[in-house]
Parts: structure tokens; C-alpha cells; sequence
């Protein structure tokens, strides 16, 4: 029996958490950036996961269940109008005196924070564990 199958699905775990962490952590410190490079304040990113099948890679029972791999798609821009602030002494205000802030709300971004960088800790985890057990394994078969 490998652990490769098992080993890879995480690791895929691992890399998806990492940039969600990332791109989180960019929109909360962009989150009250009002002029880019592009023009106009900075637009929230999302990443867009999707799954993979893998095949099993037990010989019993276990065999006719499907690993699912995470995989990112992409990061995407939100297409939300920005929050319109009366400031009319900002250097970015409008003409009537509304500044224009990212539509991003700093703490459901912070709890997704949190959620992903437990993720990528219980990935990590779950790694240690299958590398421990293939290891275990190992050692039973060469004395067997």
C-alpha cells in the first residue's frame, strides 16, 4: 500500500491554504487603499478552488472511494462597487466629496483568515502522520 495518493491530496491542501492565506491577508492590508496602479481602490480577491479525482490507491474496500485533490482555478477580482465615504479634505474624494474604499469587510476577511491557516495546520499535521505510518509500515515489512 502507498501513501503517495494520500501524501499528494494534502499537499494540494496545503498549497490552495497558502494562497488563500496570502490573498487574505493582502485584501485585509488593502483594505482601505483608495488609488492603484490600475485606478481606483483596490479590488478584494477571492481564490477559486476546485477538485481533482485521484485514484485510490488501496488494495480493499477502501479502493472504491475517490480522493478529491484541491486545485486553484484562478484569483479573481469582486466586481462589488466600492464603499463611498464622505471625506471632501481626502486627495482622492469626487467632486461631491465621496472617496471611494474597497468593498472588503475586515473581519469575515479575518475569520477566513483564521480558517485557512488552520487548514493548512491540519494538512501539515495529516502529512507528518502518513509519512510516520509509511515509515512504520516500512519498518514491519523489512522485519517480516
Amino acid at each position: 500500500m502507498s501513501l503517495l495518493s494520500p501524501i499528494e491530496v494534502l499537499a494540494g491542501g496545503m498549497a490552495a491554504a497558502r494562497l488563500r492565506v496570502n490573498t487574505l491577508a493582502s485584501n485585509i492590508a488593502n483594505a482601505e487603499t483608495t488609488r492603484t496602479p490600475e485606478g481606483g481602490p483596490y479590488k478584494e480577491r477571492r481564490v477559486v478552488q476546485v477538485v481533482d479525482d485521484v485514484p485510490g490507491s488501496f488494495s480493499s474496500a477502501l479502493d472504491s472511494m475517490t480522493l478529491k485533490k484541491p486545485r486553484i482555478a484562478g484569483v479573481v477580482e469582486d466586481q462589488a462597487p466600492p464603499k463611498m465615504v464622505y471625506q471632501p479634505g481626502h486627495p482622492d474624494a469626487d467632486q461631491q466629496g465621496f472617496v471611494a474604499y474597497p468593498n472588503i469587510n475586515v473581519v469575515a476577511t479575518m475569520t477566513d483568515l483564521m480558517s485557512a491557516s488552520r487548514l493548512y495546520q491540519a494538512n501539515v499535521t495529516a502529512v507528518e502522520t502518513a509519512r510516520t505510518l509509511q515509515s512504520e509500515a516500512s519498518k514491519i515489512l523489512t522485519q517480516a
